[in-house]
């Protein structure tokens, strides 16, 4: 029998810091079992974060470049160097107790399933590079980017970044995950046609629940509030 998951999926860009702090607020609801796994999928405003390797060189753009592109830049808790988020882009955040002995390579495998399984539905070929980094990729280019934090060793945050239509030019304002000899692509740019984030969702969560064996069910007001989108 599968286990219940709630599913968060706001319809418009939710600011980085307003869904940063949910996670980590629904992240410590899930370790204390006052709630049932979440996933949650949106899409932010254009937003460079720093995981916990990211290096000062590696961002490139000064900040009066980055206020006149109106982007923000975030440092965080997670694995990996820096990356981008922005519209165009399905973001996804699986809060997941990962129990006693938790497996965090296998978690990682997952997601990068998840997304390969979607993007075989769209007619589009991905694959792992593990002698690289973890994420997906087209050669190599980076289609989604992967990063996570445990929570006491056992409820996950953060997590993958899928490059359905955003518009690419962000990634030059960094040195994307740390690895300055590879690119980055998108599914549309592979499609050869537009590949929306509203059609790539709907795959994504069916994968998902298959992947990491889950039912999912729409979450509470109380917590689909939290992650309200603004207009931009």
């Amino acid at each position: 029998m599968r286990g219940e998951a709630l599913l968060v999926r706001p319809e418009g860009p939710v600011p980085y810091d307003l869904a940063n702090d949910a996670m980590h607020r629904l992240a410590e609801r899930r370790l204390a079992g006052e709630i049932p796994d979440v996933v949650i999928l949106l899409e932010h405003p254009p937003v460079f974060t720093g995981g916990r390797r990211a290096r000062p060189d590696e961002l490139l753009w000064s900040p009066d470049e980055l206020a006149a592109r109106g982007a923000e830049v975030h440092r965080i808790d997670r694995g990996g160097a820096f990356t981008f988020h922005g519209p165009g882009q399905l973001v996804g955040y699986p809060i997941l107790d990962l129990g006693p002995k938790p497996d965090a390579a296998a978690h990682l495998r997952r997601m990068e399933e998840a997304v390969i399984r979607a993007s075989e539905d769209l007619g589009v070929a991905l694959r792992r590079r593990e002698d690289v980094q973890t994420g997906v990729w087209h050669g190599d280019d980076k289609v989604c980017a992967i990063g996570v934090r445990l929570l006491r060793a056992r409820v996950t945050v953060h997590g993958f970044a899928v490059n359905c239509d955003p518009d690419l030019a962000w990634f030059d304002g960094i040195v994307a995950c740390g690895l300055p000899g590879h690119g980055v692509t998108s599914l549309s740019r592979l499609a050869e046609r537009p590949v929306t984030v509203a059609e790539v969702a709907p795959l994504l969560e069916r994968h998902l629940a298959d992947v990491f064996d889950l039912e999912f069910v729409p979450a509470p007001d109380g917590i689909a509030a939290a992650l309200r989108p603004v207009a931009v």
